[in-house]
């Protein structure tokens, strides 16, 4: 290990003792080999990259359910506020359209039965946020929206915005972050769950929404991939997340209703269709840090450099 990891690693380690204990509830030797081996260099790695341009940089993150990002979001927040650098995490989830509108989309298109697919989010208000963010002098207030689960028993809504002086570093995260359209002719095949002529159609119209977010995506300074070796894992990784959370005593959904769920994902962006393609983008993928199926990190890479 470098000697400027093996010193970050002393001088963080009582932050990282303190967020394993109160925020991931693990012993922190658990996750120390994680801490030395991708977190603390790819901090530091963040750093140098910002500190190579005059402006905020917006480092996105994309990963699938289960795959980590938010956790990996929140430590690289801390390691990078404890390098002096002002960090915003944003999630993709955080730009939601109102609940009113999603029920209007929902009225116009009833194949929008969850939030989620391309075409629930506010677009316009993410150029916004970021443009701002990027010209930001830390001295003029920036509201950034915040999404609210909780909300119409579960169905979420927009809440209260959190004000900000701006950042140094922004980490924009989410499950389609960075995903581009596909050539149509990819579904003429499709795989599985994309089994009927319906699931085809919703799957072409989701490809077409996509072209949407090409704005939002070119203001991505940097893009990180989560990668699970099979994306089946997820819904494996959501049920167990669901059951811990039942034995909780909160209520929680059922293993089929997982499966339903997890399933819509799937047919509205599938990740052999629009994840894999990305793991040899060297043009606008950075780093692929793949998930084995204990959860545990795998290979770490760069696009077209997978051994």
């Amino acid at each position: 290990m470098s000697n400027d990891i093996s010193q970050l690693l002393r001088s963080f380690y009582p932050t990282f003792e303190h967020f394993c204990q109160t925020t991931l509830h693990k012993p922190p030797q658990q996750l120390e080999a994680t801490l030395r081996r991708l977190w603390l260099p790819l901090g530091m790695q963040i750093v140098s990259y910002r500190q190579a341009q005059s402006r905020t940089l917006i480092q996105g993150i994309l990963g699938g359910q289960g795959t980590g990002k938010t956790t990996l979001a929140k430590i690289l927040s801390l390691i990078l506020e404890h390098l002096g650098y002002r960090t915003l995490s944003l999630s993709l989830d955080d730009l939601y359209k109102t609940y009113s509108d999603r029920l209007a989309l929902q009225q116009q298109d009833p194949r929008f039965i969850w939030r989620g697919p391309p075409g629930t989010h506010d677009i316009q208000l993410g150029l916004q946020v970021l443009e701002r963010l990027r010209q930001s002098d830390f001295d003029s207030p920036i509201e950034i929206p915040r999404f609210d689960k909780s909300a119409w028993h579960g169905a979420g809504d927009r809440g209260t915005p959190e004000i900000v002086n701006g950042a140094d570093i922004v980490l924009f995260e989410g499950w389609f972050v960075g995903v581009r359209p596909i050539d149509p002719s990819n579904f003429d095949r499709p795989p599985p769950p994309i089994n009927t002529f319906e699931d085809r159609q919703f799957a072409i119209d989701m490809n077409t929404r996509l072209q949407e977010y090409l704005p939002l995506w070119d203001k991505l300074d940097r893009l990180i991939i989560l990668y699970p070796v099979d994306y089946r894992l997820s819904q494996q990784w959501r049920k167990d997340a669901e059951h811990q959370m039942i034995a909780t005593g909160k209520t929680g959904m059922t293993d089929l209703q997982i499966e339903q769920f997890v399933e819509y994902f799937w047919k509205s962006l599938h990740p052999d269709l629009f994840i894999k393609p990305l793991l040899q983008d060297s043009q606008r993928v950075d780093l692929v840090i793949e998930i084995n199926c204990d959860r545990s990190i795998g290979k770490i890479y760069r696009p077209g450099h997978p051994s």
